[in-house]
């Protein structure tokens, strides 16, 4: 289970504002309109035709109001997944004609595998479209495609097939550009966990630890990377069981505390980096039991993230994935609430 380094294209534009429904637009003042860079309408012109039907002085782009309803179309098209080349082709069609995707599974229809944006390799359109939006810094746009990936797939699905590709394809193409795209990053980062966040219910609304204890998810002392555990944490709140999520960089001492106050079914350590994987401190949570005499009780300890790598760690549960992850923490608790 891996915490990436750290979407579909250009969002609809608003309606046609009075002083532009009929006056000829720049190039730059349409793509201002519809959030793309000029560079990208010149591309979609040279290689898709997508462009003005008029051009001032036979060099200069003037865009009509019907060449801006087929770029508006084609950014509907591209903000939804359905690469640019396809896209181009739909959005060339009479306004009225449906698009030739609707009604075909989503499993039918063909993946592209152009480079795109960002390096994103062979996967769901979803990526595509949320990676485009990221880049245009288009937050409404990522914030719909995450919630609605999230709500056809479940979490698990959503975090390990569209989530972290998009977001290692960021952090790839801000390892590669010398420092650019990190605001890119950022945003990305933050409407993945606010999308998380929302499919995790309060500890109130969980209705309290049951008879076998809540699960237990921190990150290791020093570790800020939380990303990963706030996708477990909604998995697991997702099958309805009861958890306690402490965040970052968790102190030693403080972990203990509250596994002991707890009495947790299970304790999830994340640890992105091996100077923040501290397996004394893990052996040390297995350690502790609380409970009566005679039926003391002591949690499972699960690690997760590159940081637990090398045999000293074998020891300890450390699964790949987030599916991995729920499978181990959900069979931990039912185990123990069937010997309750």
């Amino acid at each position: 289970m891996t915490e990436p380094s750290a979407g579909p294209g250009p969002q609809p534009p608003p309606g046609p504002s009075p002083e532009s429904a009929d006056v000829p637009l720049t190039t730059g003042a349409l793509a201002r309109r519809l959030g793309v860079s000029p560079t990208t309408l010149r591309s979609w012109d040279r290689r898709y035709g997508i462009g003005p039907a008029v051009r001032a002085d036979g060099r200069h782009r003037r865009w009509s109001p019907g060449d801006v309803e087929v770029l508006e179309r084609m950014c509907r098209l591209t903000s939804s997944g359905v690469p640019p080349a396809e896209a181009a082709r739909l959005a060339k069609r009479a306004p009225g004609s449906p698009p030739a995707v609707v009604g075909v599974p989503e499993e039918s229809r063909p993946r592209s595998r152009a480079a795109g944006t960002l390096p994103l390799g062979d996967v769901r359109q979803e990526c595509r479209g949320l990676a485009r939006a990221a880049v245009r810094l288009d937050a409404p746009a990522v914030e719909r495609q995450l919630e609605a990936a999230v709500e056809r797939y479940g979490v698990t699905v959503a975090w390990q097939e569209v989530m972290v590709p998009t977001l290692h394809a960021v952090g790839r193409k801000w390892a590669s550009s010398g420092d650019r795209y990190v605001e890119v990053e950022h945003l990305l980062s933050w409407h993945v966990s606010t999308t998380l966040r929302r499919r995790t219910p309060s500890a109130a609304l969980q209705g309290g630890a049951s008879a076998a204890g809540p699960v237990v998810l921190a990150c290791a002392p020093g570790e800020q990377h939380t990303l990963a555990v706030e996708a477990l944490n909604a998995a697991l709140c997702e099958l309805g069981l009861p958890t306690r999520m402490f965040g970052a960089a968790v102190p030693g001492e403080a972990l203990t505390a509250a596994v002991q106050r707890l009495g947790p079914v299970a304790v999830f350590l994340w640890a992105q980096a091996r100077s923040t994987a501290g397996l004394p401190l893990a052996r040390h949570v297995a350690g502790t039991s609380w409970g009566v005499k005679g039926a003391r009780r002591q949690p499972l300890v699960v690690v997760g993230g590159p940081g637990w790598s090398g045999p000293a760690t074998r020891e300890l549960p450390r699964p790949a994935t987030l599916k991995d992850a729920v499978g181990i923490l959900a069979g931990a608790f039912a185990g123990m609430s069937g010997r309750q």
